[in-house]
């Protein structure tokens, strides 16, 4: 999470979506880098209303709005799956070795998935618990230059990256049974990816 208090934004870090990337491009402008540990990186917005932001308005008459970053639930899924695949998880109960991608993901769909398919929810982290976003201003992975050309024009810089924390490359095929049990149980992470700015 970072704070930008003169450009009044606060970028919420959603797991798996480029965020480490884009924190080292923008933590240089940030007031305020919340990088460790992961809770506090990864602060979803009900948890920002509810402990951060209170410290902030503490801190001055600041109206605030935030950003976030959501990427397609397969896409996403697949990150996950590619980063507990990774050599240093092998033999944790999160490793997904021996596991097949759609094995993951019907894991997932689960109300109480193993630990391995435990990954949270990209529209609980921006919504406000009763099936809206609540973040002032979404934007799609998959569609990079409106985020940058926002991120370039709200803080009056040029927005450079370099590939950070990316998950092992491979090849990942979801099944259309799988996929299609995946929009069955869970449309909140669809509805909320169609959300997001592309353009």
């Amino acid at each position: 999470m970072l704070v930008f208090w003169r450009e009044k934004l606060v970028f919420l870090a959603v797991p798996k979506t480029g965020t480490t990337a884009l924190e080292g491009a923008l933590a240089p402008k940030a007031a305020a880098v919340f990088r460790d540990p992961p809770i506090l990186k990864h602060t979803p917005i009900y948890r920002y209303k509810r402990f951060v932001l209170p410290l902030l308005q503490k801190a001055g008459d600041n109206d605030l709005e935030t950003l976030a970053v959501v990427r397609h639930p397969v896409s996403w899924l697949g990150s996950w799956y590619r980063y507990r695949h990774r050599d240093d998880l092998v033999g944790h109960q999160n490793s997904t070795r021996g596991k097949t991608f759609d094995e993951f993901v019907e894991e997932y769909c689960r109300g109480k998935p193993e630990p391995y398919a435990g990954v949270g929810s990209q529209a609980k982290f921006v919504g406000d618990g009763e099936g809206s976003v609540d973040c002032h201003h979404l934007f799609r992975y998959e569609s990079q230059e409106p985020l940058y050309r926002f991120f370039e024009e709200r803080l009056d810089m040029k927005l450079e990256t370099k590939a950070l924390n990316v998950s092992p490359p491979m090849e990942l095929t979801l099944s259309p049974r799988v996929e299609e049990k995946l929009r069955r149980k869970k449309p909140a992470e669809f509805e909320v990816w169609e959300r997001g700015r592309s353009t």
